[in-house]
């Protein structure tokens, strides 16, 4: 597993609804020398003419336009569709904290629908009895694709100057220190809930309606603290207006110098990771599956791409094929639930 590199966020452009991606832009190079290098057991003379994939394939992102998952299925796309003879075509279809979107990949049946999953595929089940799909039972991963870590943050004028005070605060006044996020079940609100179980306290949750409404009352001391992507910290980091006191990957993040790991504090099982995985919805033949995840690793470990990824704020997921991918979803599958099972945790509230 790669270790997040992350630096200010700056997202593709992006459009609604379907969006078409071309050979053509910053990637083309990149594309090319893919073709040409890794194309070995992807097309060849007569049998490339029936081997999939026979037409445009179709990447469904359950989100709207602009994030971190939407702008690496196009960095993906541009790269992997000339080594694979066809287009690539993001389709956004946001809604129901990514279910809408992932409910519609699942019931694709044309075998070349591919679906850019995230982490809120595999909580939605678990919260949400009304969610139909299953992740292991409706889908094949064909890889991991991209990363990025959580910051605890506090506003930046807040007494808490260090984990081990926030550890200490939570403590000696239960009930008192709050954690913000953009909505019950997200990663933000699960990793806070996931601190309390690990450390013996319990923060108040503070779930808002989206990220954009969170921050002023977090920047302006109003909540307590936050576990929130790197990308959409980092400016107010820089400004002072946040304090950033940890970092939830194995690594220290490079754009926060001296900001120590939950792990390197004390705290290995507060290792969480914003993620995006490829999948494919079941029924893909296996030769078609082999074919994306060599096509996906060749893509992943391509300088240009690291480059664009780094752009949009995430950082490739390297060498995490179709075996450790799914071994990867059970053990998040696995974690999260027992989270929201001790816990309590409901969509409401």
């Amino acid at each position: 597993m790669s270790n997040p590199r992350i630096p200010a966020h700056a997202c593709l452009r992006a459009t609604s609804g379907t969006s078409r991606i071309t050979r053509r832009g910053a990637l083309g190079a990149v594309a090319a020398a893919l073709a040409g290098g890794f194309t070995g057991g992807f097309a060849s003379t007569a049998h490339a003419a029936d081997a999939w994939p026979s037409k445009a394939v179709r990447i469904i992102v359950p989100f709207a336009p602009g994030g971190g998952a939407d702008s690496s299925a196009r960095v993906l796309g541009e790269v992997m569709g000339p080594p694979l003879g066809q287009s690539f075509i993001v389709e956004n279809r946001p809604g129901a904290g990514s279910a809408i979107g992932v409910q519609a990949a699942a019931a694709a049946r044309d075998q070349h629908t591919l679906l850019m999953g995230s982490n809120s595929m595999v909580i939605g089940p678990i919260l949400n009895p009304a969610i139909t799909y299953d992740v292991f039972r409706d889908f094949d991963p064909v890889g991991m694709v991209s990363s990025q870590p959580l910051v605890l943050v506090v506003p930046g004028n807040s007494p808490l100057r260090s984990l081990a005070d926030v550890v200490a605060a939570a403590k000696a006044q239960p009930g008192q220190l709050s954690a913000g996020n953009s909505g019950n079940g997200t990663l933000a609100h699960l990793t806070a809930e996931l601190f309390s179980l690990q450390t013996g306290t319990s923060l108040v949750n503070v779930p808002y309606k989206g990220e954009s409404a969170l921050m002023p009352d977090l920047i302006g001391g109003r909540v307590s603290l936050g576990f929130l992507n790197l990308p959409s910290v980092l400016v107010h980091v820089r400004s002072g207006a946040l304090r950033a006191l940890a970092v939830s990957s194995a690594q220290p993040a490079p754009e926060l110098p001296g900001v120590a790991t939950l792990a390197s504090l004390g705290y290995p099982a507060l290792q969480v990771l914003g993620w995006a995985a490829l999948l494919a919805p079941k029924g893909l033949p296996p030769e078609a599956q082999a074919r994306l995840e060599r096509q996906l690793q060749a893509a992943l470990g391509n300088d240009a791409v690291k480059q664009r990824f780094a752009g949009i704020g995430v950082a490739p997921f390297t060498g995490m094929g179709r075996d450790a991918t799914l071994k990867y979803l059970r053990e998040e599958d696995t974690r999260w639930r027992e989270v929201i099972k001790t816990r309590g945790i409901k969509l409401e509230g």
